[in-house]
Order: structure tokens, then C-alpha cells, then sequence
């Protein structure tokens, strides 16, 4: 493989068209980016994104393996959303103490509360090893021969950091569809604890209503602490003897605001795009989005339901429904865009194109085959993908009984000896509710056998279904919660006894883990070709269009995207760039018919008494999921805001980026301290962090 990093004039040439674009690595920066980051109003040398002391890179984190934070305190105080901080907030709370409802707030050391698989994660170094790679000829391996080599380097390469540093971890990670490889090294930090959130009447303030849509009036922020070794002040597992962590750097909170047109950068873990995607990948994306919102929509009825009718089973369920409904309106909101804006005809447009410049270069002759492509993902993954988008959405992370069927056939290693080996659950009915569990199995059951033929059915619903219960799905979710030992309390379920295989629900994971292993087998045929044509197809793109600027797809490692604040125009009405205190005012009155806009009888006070107090402002900034929490920093480095979602008319921006309507929407930081000062009269926060 050539190398495809263009030369600095080259991103000159291109950068202004698509200035706004892009999921920057800080090691490698462009030049020519970091002129244009200046040309918007960036004030600070290079050095202080990546390589100083007080670089910036150095206060933002990967929090949990799912989004994004920054590090706002020599203390190491934490700001990240309070979505991502949901789960944690919703464990700890009972009906006697809400916290997701009341909100919380520490008030000393002490009262900060511990989470359960919870860290936090700092890059501390970055580098491109594919010329290493492509030596020892990753190219010419298969896929499985690549997969053991590259795991073998990587641990190679984790043992060497590790003998330097115990506290360190290395990834090794495919960047441009596999055309470069980089390392990187991180550390982890795995005690943090929950030190303030405010209700989620305003942390959520909008719900479903307001998700992905814009103006925004959400005060999406909560704030956790990481903990240290008292010793050495490095990573360490909980212990109450535990310090505050002091970090190399951290960010400084500004209330100096923005202006429209002002810089804005963010820094953050996206976790994926698809911007290199053949038209045929998005449709195999388009039909998955389908399958997902249906489903879902059809899951969150029943849950929904639930929820409202008791405050208990709210408590359990809230941070489940929050995940299911965000990309369940993600999935309506992608599509409408791929086809108000005729995505996959430009993407054919384009390959038609790339396909006449590699006939007159003879760039990959014999090895790009877009018509190939096309006959393997319309002929082959496709149709089963749909049957695999039903099985993943009816069964997995719906409802306990499914859950445990599957996991007894596949992923619990038995105790015991002989005869006697058995598999025993732990009890976890603090996580979910009889009922609402119950009915979703059966009314998602039905919706499965609406929508696929009989003979692309799990063999349950002919073998137990239709057989034994008169093709009754919910008389048969029923008799798998009353009857199967998968939900009996501490009792041992013996795997070689005769009476395993008759329990009514390990016979369901049965045909639930056939069902599912058969078309992983058929998927994966295909996939290694699908995966090489879609590497080839990066390649030649980055080749054809060497003048241009050029980017990796996210992967979940560190980013910056840098832009402006901008509002945009559709149909010909702008959408404005910032909202204000007396917009959230006007939603709360509404309350009486949009559940969404309630809020306590304080916080409408609160609102009233804020003035022309920004709350919520849009940039051009990239942004995906993962990147919640990202900080957004001014030309300075100083922390203006916290993104948190993108806007509902640029929804295909994972796949292509319109530079007209992608914004980044993020909270104000003046809307956040004035919370945690007004609301939580949290002065030893606001004290910490400087921000009087």
C-alpha cells in the first residue's frame, strides 16, 4: 500500500471548501489545518493542542467507553453530560432517594459516591505504525491471518509500554478503512465518583420531544470526580482511603461567552462514521435503521406504559429507555436525510466516477470491483442482515428471561463436576420489572412474526410456540416467566441432566443461539469480501482526490474538530445560534400537553429570574455519538460549553457531512454554573473550579 497523506500545498488547495469538516488526530495535525483554525479566530500555538505541558489534549477524557469529558479542576472534578452520567445516577437511586428525579449533589469528599465499572481515560501518546506493519506484509494476509497478527503485535507492543509503566495500556487501531494503523497509549483511572447532577427535569429538559431537534434549551451536564492512589497519585481500584487525582493539566471554565461567528473547538472520543461507505453500505445501513426504529418504537410503548404507571419500575427502566429512544430517533431521523438529500444516488454518482479514473490510472486493476460489491451486499448481506436486525432488536437487551436463555447456551462457564455441573444466575431484580419484561417479550414476539416470513422464523415459534400454546405469543412470554428456572432465585439449573434441555426457557436460548449462530455463519461469508472491496474503495478515493484534505472515520480515539458558531438556513428561515432563558420559560408553560417541557414549579422560577441568559448555542463543529461530554473550547482553550447532540436535519452526518446543516448543539457554561450555583448551591464546586 502507497502512502496517501497529502502534501501541506495540496490541503491548502482543498481545505476552504470543507473547512468545517473533519475528526482531526492532534499528533499529525495538518499545517495547513491549523492555518485555517487560525484564520477562524484560534489565538494559541500549535504546541498547546498536543505537545506542551498545558497542552489541552491533556484535559479531555474518555469517559467509560462511551463518551466524552474534561477535566476542570486540579482536584480532578470532571464535566461530562448528564446522559452519559445516567447510569450511574439511576443506580444510585431508590424511591426513597431520587436522585434522578431530585437530582444530588455532594458536599464534601466524603458524600461523593463510587460507581461500579466506571473510568476514565487520558491519551498520552499517539503514533502511525503502518510502515512497520506493512513491512512484516499485513497486506497480503487473509482476514484471519491479519487478526492473529495484529492481536500478537499489539500485545507485543502493550507488554513494552507496560514494563516502561504498569499504569499505561496500548491499542492498536485500523484508521482510512485499514490504510493506516495507529498506536496509541492510554491511562486508565477506574475510581470515579458521582459529585453533582441536577434533575433530570432539566437534565433531559425536551426528552424525546427535543432529542436531535433544534433550539435547545437542555442543561445537559453532570460532574464526577476521579480518585487516585494516595501513595503514588496514579490509577488505582476503589479504596475508601482513595485522594482526589491531580492532573498534569486541566481546563479553565470561561464565562466570557461567544459571539456568532467566534471559534469553537471540540475535543472528544467520537465512536463512529461511515464516511467512506459505498452506496450499497448505506443501504444495508438504511434498511438496519428501519428494522431499529421499528422495533424499538414498538419496545419503548410498552415500557413507557410501565414506567408512568409506577414510580419503581421508572427507576429501573429510566436509563434503558433513554438508550433505546436515542438511537431509535436517531434511525428515522438518518434515513429521512439520506433520502431527502438523495444520499445513496450521489454516492453512485461518485463511484461511477471513481470507476472512469481507475480505468484510465489502472489504480488496483484486479483487486477494486464496485460491481462486485454491489452483487455481494444486494444479493447477499442484505436479505440476512434484516433477519439479524430483527433477532438483535427482539431479543438482545430487551428483557431479562432472553437475555439469560441466550447466555446459558453461549458465554457462562458451568461449576461443579460431571452430572452435577450447573449454571446459577445472581439475582438482579433490582434492574428490571416482572411485568414490563413480560409483555415486551410477548408483544415483541408478535411484531417479529408480522414482519418476517414463517420460514425466516427462530424454529421456537413452529416447534413451541404454534404447538404448544396455539401460536398464543404472549400466552407463551407468559409461560416462560412462570414457568423457566432461569428466573427462580438462587436456583441451580444442572446443564447435563436430562430436565436441562426440558426447561421451557433454556429451549427457547436453544433456538435462539442456532437461529442466531446460523446467520452470523452467513454473514461472514460474505463480510471478508465486503470489507476488502470497502478498503479498496477508501484507497482509491484517497488517491483520486490527493489535492484534497482527507480524514479517518471515527473510531472512538481522541478527535478535534474545530469550526464556528453558525446557525443554518432551511427552506429559507434561519434557525438562529443561540437560545436564552425566556425560551425554556415558554416550553414550561406548555407542560399541561407536552409531558416533555415539565419541570418543578423551582426551576420555572429560576428560569424567570435568569434574564437573557444564554442556555444552549449550535457550532459547525463534526460531531457523533461519543462525542457527548466533548468539551467545546474558544480560540483560548478555555471551556465555553459541553456538546451534546447534533441537529435532527443533518442526521446522516455519519455517513456524509453537509457542511449547510451539520451542527454541533452544546450547553452553554454559563447556563451550567448558574445552575450549580443557584439550584445546588454547590459553592465548593463553583470555589474549585475558579468560576466566581
Amino acid at each position: 500500500m502507497k502512502k496517501t497523506l497529502v502534501t501541506m500545498a495540496a490541503f491548502a488547495l482543498g481545505l476552504t471548501a470543507q473547512a468545517d469538516e473533519g475528526m482531526w488526530t492532534l499528533y499529525d495535525l495538518p499545517q495547513a489545518v491549523y492555518e485555517q483554525m487560525k484564520g477562524y479566530g484560534y489565538e494559541l500555538p500549535y504546541e498547546k493542542l498536543y505537545q506542551a505541558d498545558d497542552a489541552i489534549m491533556k484535559s479531555v477524557v474518555n469517559f467509560s467507553g462511551y463518551c466524552s469529558g474534561v477535566v476542570v479542576s486540579k482536584d480532578g472534578l470532571v464535566f461530562t453530560n448528564h446522559h452519559c452520567g445516567f447510569e450511574a445516577i439511576r443506580s444510585h437511586s431508590t424511591a426513597e432517594h431520587d436522585y434522578m428525579r431530585d437530582g444530588f449533589y455532594a458536599r464534601s469528599f466524603e458524600e461523593e459516591l463510587p460507581n461500579k465499572n466506571m473510568f476514565v481515560s487520558f491519551m498520552v501518546e499517539q503514533r502511525d505504525v503502518t510502515d512497520e506493519l506493512m513491512a512484516q506484509g499485513l497486506e497480503e494476509m487473509t482476514a484471519e491471518q491479519r487478526t492473529v497478527f495484529l492481536d500478537s503485535i499489539e500485545n507485543a507492543m502493550s507488554k513494552e509500554v507496560k514494563e516502561k509503566d504498569q499504569t499505561l495500556r496500548l491499542e492498536l487501531k485500523a484508521f482510512y478503512e485499514r490504510n493506516r494503523y495507529y498506536a496509541t497509549t492510554y491511562r486508565d483511572f477506574t475510581d470515579v465518583r458521582l459529585v453533582f447532577t441536577i434533575p433530570k427535569s432539566m437534565g433531559k429538559f425536551g426528552g424525546e420531544t427535543d432529542n436531535w431537534m433544534w433550539p435547545r434549551q437542555t442543561c445537559d451536564f453532570s460532574v464526577f470526580r476521579i480518585y487516585c492512589d494516595p501513595v503514588t497519585g496514579g490509577p488505582a481500584e476503589y479504596s475508601k482511603d482513595n485522594v482526589p487525582y491531580h492532573p498534569e493539566h486541566w481546563a479553565r471554565v470561561s464565562q466570557d461567552g461567544y459571539r456568532e461567528g467566534s471559534f469553537s473547538m471540540t475535543m472528544g472520543y467520537p465512536g463512529s462514521t461511515s464516511r467512506y461507505l459505498s452506496s450499497m453500505g448505506i443501504e444495508e445501513r438504511y434498511v438496519q435503521n428501519a428494522i431499529r426504529a421499528q422495533v424499538r418504537g414498538v419496545k419503548q410503548e410498552v415500557m413507557k406504559r410501565h414506567m408512568d404507571a409506577q414510580q419503581t419500575v421508572r427507576i429501573k427502566y429510566d436509563s434503558k429507555y433513554a438508550q433505546s429512544s436515542n438511537y431509535w430517533k436517531n434511525s428515522i431521523g438518518m434515513n429521512k436525510c439520506i433520502d431527502s438529500i438523495g444520499l445513496i444516488k450521489q454516492k453512485q454518482h461518485f463511484e461511477a466516477d471513481l470507476m472512469a479514473w481507475q480505468q484510465k490510472t489502472g489504480y488496483l486493476k484486479d483487486k477494486l470491483d464496485i460491481g462486485q460489491l454491489t452483487r455481494l451486499y444486494r444479493d447477499g448481506r442484505i436479505p440476512v442482515m434484516k433477519r439479524y436486525m430483527y433477532f438483535i432488536e427482539t431479543f438482545r437487551r430487551t428483557d431479562e428471561l432472553s437475555a439469560r436463555a441466550l447466555r446459558v447456551h453461549n458465554g457462562m462457564s458451568p461449576k461443579g463436576k460431571g452430572k452435577r455441573q450447573y449454571v446459577e444466575f445472581q439475582d438482579n431484580s433490582d434492574t428490571w420489572d416482572y411485568d414490563t419484561d413480560r409483555e415486551t417479550l410477548g408483544t415483541l414476539l408478535v411484531n417479529m412474526r408480522r414482519n418476517l416470513p414463517a420460514e425466516q422464523l427462530p424454529d421456537f415459534f413452529t416447534e413451541i410456540v404454534d404447538r404448544e400454546f396455539g401460536g398464543d405469543c404472549q400466552a407463551f412470554a407468559d409461560a416462560l416467566y412462570s414457568q423457566s428456572k432461569l428466573l427462580k432465585k438462587g436456583k441451580r439449573i444442572y446443564v447435563n441432566k436430562k430436565s436441562f434441555l426440558k426447561d421451557l426457557g433454556v429451549r427457547y436460548g436453544l433456538s435462539l443461539t442456532t437461529y442466531a449462530a446460523d446467520l452470523r455463519t452467513a454473514i461472514e461469508a460474505i463480510s471478508d469480501t465486503i470489507d476488502q472491496q470497502e478498503h479498496y474503495l477508501c484507497d482509491a478515493k484517497l488517491r483520486m482526490e490527493q489535492d484534497q484534505p482527507h480524514y479517518s472515520d471515527a473510531n472512538f480515539t481522541l478527535r478535534m474538530s474545530y469550526g464556528q458558531v453558525k446557525e443554518y438556513t432551511l427552506g429559507g428561515r434561519p434557525s438562529g445560534w443561540q437560545t436564552k432563558a425566556p425560551s425554556i420559560v415558554e416550553k414550561m408553560k406548555k407542560a399541561d400537553s407536552i409531558e416533555d417541557y415539565k419541570a418543578e414549579p423551582e426551576m420555572l422560577t429560576l428560569m424567570q429570574e435568569a434574564g437573557q441568559m444564554p442556555l444552549c448555542f449550535l457550532t459547525t463543529n463534526d460531531i457523533t455519538g461519543g462525542n457527548s461530554g466533548s468539551p467545546m473550547f474558544d480560540g483560548r482553550n478555555q471551556l465555553i460549553g459541553l456538546a451534546f447532540d447534533g441537529n435532527w436535519d443533518s442526521l446522516s452526518s455519519d455517513i456524509f457531512f453537509d457542511s449547510k446543516l451539520a451542527r454541533c448543539i452544546g450547553v452553554d457554561m454559563r447556563y451550567v454554573l448558574y445552575m450549580m450555583d443557584r439550584w445546588g448551591h454547590a459553592d465548593r464546586l463553583i470555589q474549585e473550579i475558579n468560576a466566581r
